[in-house]
């Protein structure tokens, strides 16, 4: 099935969000629609699944023109859709959710479940998606309700199937499975329009890429074109790829954490005995897979889970027990890895947002009354400082595009006098160009004395921002290295083993005594959710040498989800990990 779009306008007020594009998806393609945050990718696949109406322009499939007045009338047509946040109800099982609306039915109109599983499980055999029918959906990893979402468009015979953003919950691994998923409906016939901005994820499942900027294709470019070339085309400058900065110079002991305990599930700490120190004007990066306590320690931070044993200590004075207001009130700047669910209020204005933790002090309030004028001032000095793209401070935040709503946050967190910085998985669902901002950033705070935490799943961004490194295994800190780490070396700590056992074996692959990774303990690794997806010298691996693909700087492969690997790495970021929350890049303005 061939799908063309042509001339497809859509407004929203003043904003247009697409401007006259033209597409053309070919039979037995993967089309991959290339932009940064807010370029109008997802604005343009709601026309095209009936979600949102062209003001101008046509689509045809096979030459014939459509009129797509909703999802039912483009899953008529053939076209099918997996959305970013995925049409689930949890307490269904897979087969329930599959043939929800469209339900197989016997004598006396009863359904007939068994007909409905062997469907489920005849799709998931031919593709390869491995789902169980009869599991309930809210048991399932979110990779698995991925492939739910994608046997729900095949049951109903999509032959054009439109991907949004589909790997920003998913680790490396699991967007592996997906790339592998996709090659195989590619083979079957299938057409899939791939939506992202992460320049590794397109070169390397894409059979051509299309660019939005702003509403507007500026280009259509062959997967073997350059970062540069592409990350210049999305943002419409050069973008620099790699984190420069000088060498740190720390000062004295600003963050002094000691035997931090959190207490887990199932009589298991979720933190158990952490120890390490943040020094003013240095950045120390925290790696490991996602769900190895990173968020936990997060939290106990902040103060908003309690602290079962140990200290944490700021310049001394001891916040161990202090409520999350008095750390925040104490010079400490929070970034969170979910930052709809709890770094904004979705509803609230791009001005509101910018004072939610200083909302109750002088000079944003007197006594009980917001000084509205003083609050406008700032926000709007604020908006232009960080190249927040926004129609008004007025405009609520929910509405704006994921790197947006991030730029909002760490406005509202380094534009106060902080002393500790705390960012976690602060590039996730970032485009090249908000990645590249976000990093210059984060390295200024630090040259300006601030002692600056980053806890991050992707490898990149940990050796392009960190002046050291600590590693996570399990709520423990399994060992501190400098950023020239050899990756092996790193893996090994992040897949559990010793410290001991992983120097000697970064020592011996960094002289080539190890080919493909042949030490290395691969049940470890793929228990880890590293095997075979970013690590170089490890068996299975993916990835190119790490002096070889762009760093952090940028967004370009700084990261990795939440582990790294190219495949899953965008210009910059990666997705994040199944267990926080996805960063919406939709919305309004103008996505």
């Amino acid at each position: 099935m061939k799908l063309e779009l042509k001339g497809i306008t859509k407004r929203y007020g003043s904003l247009v969000a697409n401007d006259h594009i033209d597409l053309t998806v070919e039979q037995g393609q993967i089309h991959a629609l290339l932009g940064e945050n807010g370029a109008g990718k997802t604005t343009l696949v709601n026309v095209l699944y009936g979600l949102a109406q062209p003001d101008e322009g046509e689509i045809l499939i096979d030459g014939q023109p459509q009129h797509l007045g909703s999802p039912s009338h483009a899953i008529k047509a053939g076209i099918g859709m997996v959305h970013q946040h995925f049409m689930l109800v949890p307490v269904f099982t897979v087969a329930e959710n599959v043939t929800l609306g469209m339900e197989r039915t016997r004598v006396l109109g009863l359904i007939d479940r068994r007909r409905t599983r062997r469907d489920v499980r005849e799709l998931s055999e031919r593709y390869g998606l491995q789902v169980n029918p009869d599991t309930l959906v809210e048991d399932l990893p979110v990779g698995v309700q991925q492939r739910v979402e994608i046997v729900k468009a095949l049951l109903r015979e999509a032959n054009v199937l439109i991907l949004d953003e589909p790997t920003s919950v998913l680790t490396p691994g699991e967007s592996q499975e997906l790339f592998r998923i996709m090659r195989e409906l590619r083979s079957g016939g299938r057409s899939i329009v791939f939506i992202s901005h992460k320049l590794k994820e397109v070169q390397e499942i894409a059979d051509t890429i299309t660019v939005i900027r702003r509403g507007r294709v500026v280009g259509q470019r062959p997967p073997t074109t350059s970062d540069a070339e592409l990350a210049s085309l999305m943002v419409g400058r050069s973008v620099q790829l790699r984190v420069t900065k000088p060498p740190a110079s720390p000062g004295d002991v600003r963050l002094d954490v000691q035997g931090l305990t959190v207490a887990g599930e199932e009589d298991k700490s979720a933190l158990d005995e952490v120890s390490f120190q943040v020094r003013a004007g240095e950045i120390l990066g925290v790696a490991g897979v996602q769900g190895n306590g990173q968020t936990e320690l997060c939290e106990a931070l902040l103060g908003l889970v309690p602290a079962a044993a140990g200290s944490v200590r700021l310049e001394g004075q001891d916040l161990t027990h202090a409520t999350p207001r008095q750390r925040l009130h104490s010079g400490v700047g929070y970034i969170p890895e979910d930052r709809q669910e709890d770094g904004l209020v979705a509803g609230f204005s791009v001005g509101e947002n910018l004072i939610l933790d200083v909302y109750n002090e002088p000079p944003y309030s007197s006594g009980i009354a917001l000084d509205r004028g003083t609050i406008n001032k700032t926000a709007a000095e604020r908006v232009a400082d960080f190249d927040i793209r926004t129609t008004s401070t007025a405009t609520p935040v929910g509405t704006l595009s994921g790197g947006n709503q991030q730029k909002v946050i760490l406005a509202r967190e380094i534009g106060r006098d902080v002393r500790l910085l705390v960012a976690s998985q602060p590039t996730r669902g970032l485009d090249v160009g908000s990645i590249e901002f976000v990093h210059r950033r984060i390295v200024e705070e630090r040259d300006q004395g601030v002692a600056v935490l980053i806890i991050s799943s992707e490898l990149d961004e940990i050796y392009a921002l960190s002046d050291r490194i600590a590693v996570m295994y399990e709520g423990k800190i399994t060992g501190f290295r400098d950023p020239d780490v050899p990756p092996e070396e790193l893996g090994m700590l992040m897949a559990g083993a010793s410290d001991a056992d992983a120097a000697a074996f970064g020592a011996a692959a960094d002289h080539g005594q190890i080919a493909g990774g042949e030490a290395a303990d691969e049940t470890g690794l793929m228990e880890a959710g590293l095997y075979g997806v970013g690590l170089p010298g490890v068996a299975g691996n993916r990835r190119e040498p790490a002096d070889e693909g762009p760093a952090a700087g940028d967004g370009t492969h700084a990261d990795g989800s939440d582990g790294s690997g190219s495949g899953s790495q965008s210009g910059g970021t990666q997705s994040g990990g199944s267990g926080s929350g996805p960063a919406d890049d939709s919305g309004a303005d103008p996505e």
